[in-house]
């Protein structure tokens, strides 16, 4: 299959997106973007990464709490699961890892969560930085906790009021 890519300037830095037709399969932060490969066609009008960066630009903006992007991440049954709970935590919310061990029914997993967690392919999209440590405190994140830390400070401005009580 073929992978188009484009970028995007954001309050986190320049962020690299790669599609195919099905579906956004990575948002790749500074530190994770390497090399591009040869194969792959740089399209930013390609519509996917187009829906993709204009729902990126409302988000940043505070206007868009949800995305309707087409997803399509490659990982295991367990880390599907994992990133599905996450695109389950509300806009302005923070859980722990054992709260999605939880969700998925799980609840000794909490180990494996964190590891999936930290392979999600589509941070921001799948919303892994509302998970913090079960003591509240930031632990990792792809794009390092700084940009974690701003993505949370960003959402906790524009969380709807009922997030907040």
């Amino acid at each position: 299959m073929q992978i188009y890519f484009s970028y995007f300037d954001c309050p986190i830095g320049k962020i690299r997106l790669r599609a195919w037709n099905e579906g956004l399969i990575a948002l790749d932060h500074v530190n994770q973007q390497g090399t591009t490969s040869a194969e792959w066609i740089e399209n930013p009008r390609h519509p996917i990464l187009l829906k993709a960066t204009t729902q990126l630009a409302e988000y940043f903006a505070g206007s868009r709490k949800s995305f309707t992007t087409a997803l399509s991440p490659e990982g295991t049954p367990f880390q599907l699961k994992v990133w599905d709970a996450l695109s389950q935590i509300p806009y302005g919310e923070i859980v722990n890892y054992s709260t999605i061990a939880e969700r998925i029914n799980n609840p000794k997993a909490v180990r494996a969560v964190g590891a999936a967690n930290g392979r999600n392919p589509l941070s921001i999209f799948v919303p892994c930085h509302r998970v913090t440590g079960k003591n509240g405190t930031l632990t990792g994140y792809a794009g390092g906790l700084s940009n974690k830390q701003i993505l949370l400070e960003l959402e906790s401005r524009y969380a709807p009021m009922n997030h907040l009580l």
